[in-house]
């Protein structure tokens, strides 16, 4: 039996834990941000990682899960080159999930002062285990395009609960008041409605085009032509009304102002890349690159919904109260 100054006394173990627990933050520190930062550049970076498994044809690098293989749970020279890229993929998974855990017990010890920080935290860590194995039905269904469809709504959510956390971290706990019009704020919201549509539409058109992730792989069985089309529409309504969304928050000056301009540049970089791959054979590069920036996109647009509300009286209302004394 250990003695009782062994180190792997029942009584030290409490005494570690203890000591653990006192390291943890009690307030939003560097260690928090930095490990919330990681982990939203990885749910970004994995999205290209997942692009780049099905643009190379590479989706049954490992054709069967968990395992990479029957007899391997790793790939296998044998599988070559699209065997490395889907069992990186697969690794990757498992960094984002660390990145994940490492911001939950970073909160831990303020998950009461700030709940909201810890709950978009679990929503990610949980979220990616079930991400692992959705992941692992569409190996398993042979890349059904509506799993991998899902697949990747899934993962854009996941970037967007990020970008969340990361907004929210950064503001002080407390009640929040609306900092902007309500009618303008129904506006955001209507744009945030036509942004998710837009993704859906592409989601679809993807899964009737070429780049099924293996060759023997079924489509979803839509007009791939027509969905181009379809996918624009709301492409461009989503451009014009944050368009709208910018002018108008400029000459109001709220405090969205400066994100919601991020947000239409993200939208112009992503149409012009629309529009290169649509008239190019839609070349495996430019389509992962309009995976990665719907996104962002998706991020910056859950930032400016998020800035509609501050901790403290907005500037908007602060000026109307202003304003109505001096008229008073």
């Amino acid at each position: 039996m250990p003695s009782a100054s062994s180190p792997t006394s029942p009584s030290r173990v409490p005494g570690a834990l203890h000591r653990i627990a006192g390291w943890l933050p009690v307030e939003v520190d560097r260690r928090v941000r930095v490990f919330a930062w990681l982990s939203f550049v990885a749910e970004v970076l994995i999205i290209g990682t997942g692009g780049a498994v099905r643009l190379t044809g590479s989706g049954l690098g490992c054709p069967t899960w968990p395992r990479c293989t029957a007899d391997s749970l790793v790939n296998t020279p044998e599988m070559g080159i699209h065997g490395v890229i889907e069992f990186g993929n697969r690794t990757l998974t498992g960094l984002v999930g660390i990145l994940a855990l490492a911001v939950v017990v970073l909160v831990w010890r303020m998950r009461h002062e700030r709940r909201v920080l810890f709950v978009l935290s679990l929503v990610v860590l949980v979220g990616i285990v079930a991400q692992a194995i959705v992941g692992g039905i569409t190996v398993l269904t042979g890349l059904n395009p509506f799993i991998v469809g899902f697949h990747y709504v899934a993962s854009v959510s996941l970037v967007a609960v990020c970008a969340a956390f990361l907004v929210r971290m950064y503001q002080p706990a407390g009640p929040r008041t609306l900092a902007a019009p309500r009618w303008f704020a129904g506006l955001v919201h209507a744009t945030t409605a036509v942004l998710a549509l837009t993704i859906v539409f592409g989601v679809l058109t993807t899964g009737a085009g070429p780049h099924s992730g293996d060759e023997d792989s079924i489509r979803n069985g839509f007009d791939a032509q027509v969905l181009e089309h379809v996918h624009a529409w709301p492409g461009y309504a989503l451009f014009v009304l944050t368009l709208i969304v910018v002018v108008l928050a400029w000459r109001l000056r709220l405090p969205v102002r400066r994100w919601a301009t991020a947000l239409l540049a993200v939208e112009l970089v992503q149409i012009a890349v629309g529009l290169y791959q649509a008239r190019n054979g839609l070349p495996e590069l430019a389509v992962g690159t309009h995976m990665v920036l719907a996104a962002l996109a998706a991020a910056t647009m859950t930032v400016v919904v998020l800035r509609l509300k501050q901790p403290a009286v907005s500037g908007w209302q602060a000026a109307t109260r202003e304003t109505a004394s001096a008229r008073g």
